[in-house]
């Protein structure tokens, strides 16, 4: 079988979780051929297995991407976008305008009473159903026009383009945001249209391209699944779509459009909210990595009879050793593990510990933070040190001795905690604080390593951990600290939680599982697609099954024509 696999992030460029979850796959179902179209693609690709091939990439950009570069990009990946405007006919100018009406319409159009602004449920009535219609044949049509022509990028940009979208946002039955949207609005947003449109102009929809694959896997939703839904289109090719982190719960959550008016921000979230819908409705089959996740994608309007929930698989063999040896690690050590970011709650987390300390003043907390590129990160590290600084003075036990805090901050990859292995190995509980989560991994990680948890319920936290571990509210440091205790003071009941949580992940969190789901979720994709005859590749059963098999019975069969040997 060959697998168009679209990439998030740009696999095999990138790195990561998203990058090493393509990895395995790919070198998991070893008997499939992958084609990979990365999109984002930069630097150099990772060494890849035989039955894998890069057959398209695009670096596609991004909101600081720079005038020359951005020029640079649309000469090499899409071809000039001004001259590509500059040749547009009447004709092709008028199916522009006309298409990019039908999206805009779509975008800025009032969703019904009682349903969300953003998305498409299925019970949103005909008027939230003529929205959903109205973008999606814009966005295709847009797709044949540029399929023609050879790309997008100057026309997106262009006077009819702004001109259109401030038509439909001041049209009636326009949504209120839409409305009060000024010309910084639709320069800002038609700008951040293109970007997210730029898969319409790739050269990847072709018979040799995505044409010539049996199945599209996208390993996310939004602009990633983009390039699915044109091959579905195009060639009726099947689409599944894995999303183990919403794309369009992260365009909500994201800091980087702070900075943004209400009206941009209305009208973003209508954009991707309806290219989800679209995605969706489109899909053949959905497997989200959790029922958080789920949740998101049924909200959004899709069909719960083709969405299957597959767990990520994650590696248990580094850390058998740990979850093994059950009296390892510190019994009166707390360790908290992930990306220092105000989400994580570390100031709940602090205080709670400050409770903790004062009924169990031998009681410690490690924080190792894992490396991000963030500069924005530092500051609130900054912060959360300086509070565990006046929390926790340096405690000395006489008056010629060091002080020496209880509260730790370590690096992962750093000489205090090297691996991820020696980081759970250290402590008796792990602890989670966030107050928003997709899918917690390192709940997982703590899981492999038969170490008991104590969680804030957010997320798939309670779907991970079952009930292997204690989950409390988040934002309450005295719950929170009220199950640490309970944990420390009871070994018996620490070590029978971790033994069951190593015993629940290994069932549900492996990379086993996990291709033993997707093997047979091509299988079953494949078989219910029609069958779809290529130049070259022969008749499908021309010849009886009987013909390959060895021996001159066989033979004497099919040259009797009967198909089936002699009796």
């Amino acid at each position: 079988m060959r697998i168009g696999l679209l990439t998030e992030g740009g696999y095999p460029y990138a790195t990561g979780e998203p990058g090493l979850w393509c990895e395995r796959l790919v070198r998991g179902l070893g008997q499939h051929q992958f084609d990979l179209y990365a999109l984002g693609a930069a630097g150099t690709p990772r060494p890849l297995p035989p039955n894998a091939r890069v057959a398209r990439a695009a670096d596609l950009g991004g909101p600081g991407t720079g005038p020359a570069a951005r020029t640079l990009l649309e000469r090499t990946a899409f071809g000039d976008g001004r001259a590509a405007r500059r040749a547009y006919g009447r004709r092709e100018r008028r199916r522009f305008v006309e298409a990019f009406h039908r999206l805009a319409a779509g975008v800025c159009g009032e969703s019904p009473a009682g349903t969300s602004e953003d998305t498409a449920g299925p019970g949103d009535g005909e008027a939230g159903a003529a929205l959903r219609t109205a973008f999606a044949e814009g966005l295709y049509a847009l797709a044949e026009l540029a399929r023609e022509r050879g790309g997008l990028p100057g026309a997106l940009r262009s006077d009819d383009a702004v001109r259109t979208l401030e038509s439909a946002c001041r049209a009636p039955g326009a949504r209120r945001g839409a409305a009060a949207a000024g010309l910084p609005d639709h320069l800002a947003f038609v700008e951040h249209l293109e970007r997210t449109l730029r898969p319409l102009s790739l050269d990847w929809y072709a018979e040799d391209a995505l044409g010539a694959a049996d199945l599209c896997h996208a390993a996310a939703g939004g602009t990633t699944a983009l390039p699915g839904l044109l091959a579905k289109r195009f060639f009726g090719t099947p689409l599944l779509v894995t999303e183990y982190g919403v794309q369009l719960r992260s365009h909500y959550l994201s800091a980087a459009g702070a900075d943004r008016s209400a009206p941009l921000r209305t009208l973003l979230a209508a954009l991707h909210g309806r290219l989800a819908a679209e995605v969706y409705g489109q899909a053949a089959l959905l497997t989200p990595g959790n029922a958080h996740a789920r949740r998101w994608q049924e909200k959004c309007g899709a069909d719960r009879a083709r969405i299957r929930t597959v767990h990520p698989g994650m590696a248990a063999d580094r850390f058998a050793e740990v979850g093994e040896d059950e009296e390892s690690g510190d019994p009166a050590t707390l360790v908290w593990v992930g990306r220092v970011e105000p989400a994580k709650d570390l100031i709940a987390l602090l205080h709670a510990f400050a409770e903790i300390r004062a009924r169990q003043p031998d009681a410690r907390l490690r924080i190792v933070a894992v490396p991000v590129r963030d500069p924005g990160s530092g500051a609130y590290l900054a912060h959360i040190k300086g509070l565990a600084a006046q929390l926790f003075p340096d405690e000395a036990a006489g008056a010629h001795a060091v002080g020496e805090n209880p509260v730790t901050f370590e690096e992962l990859g750093g000489p205090e905690a090297p691996t991820l292995e020696d980081t759970y190995a250290s402590g008796a509980v792990v602890v989670l604080s966030s107050v928003v989560e997709g899918f917690p991994a390192s709940l997982v990680e703590a899981m492999f390593c038969a170490r008991a948890t104590v969680s804030t319920d957010v997320g798939a936290v309670v779907e991970i951990i079952g009930g292997t571990g204690l989950v409390v509210p988040p934002r309450n440091p005295r719950a929170l600290a009220d199950a640490c205790l309970a944990l420390l003071r009871e070994p018996e009941r620490r070590h029978r939680l971790g033994a069951a949580a190593r015993a629940r992940a290994l069932e549900l969190f492996t990379v086993e599982q996990n291709l033993a789901a997707f093997r047979g979720i091509y299988l079953e994709l494949l078989s219910h697609a029609p069958v779809r005859h290529r130049p070259g590749d022969g008749v499908p059963f021309a010849h009886p099954a009987e013909a390959h098999v060895p021996g001159s019975w066989a033979h004497k069969a099919v040259a009797a024509g009967t198909g089936a040997p002699d009796a």
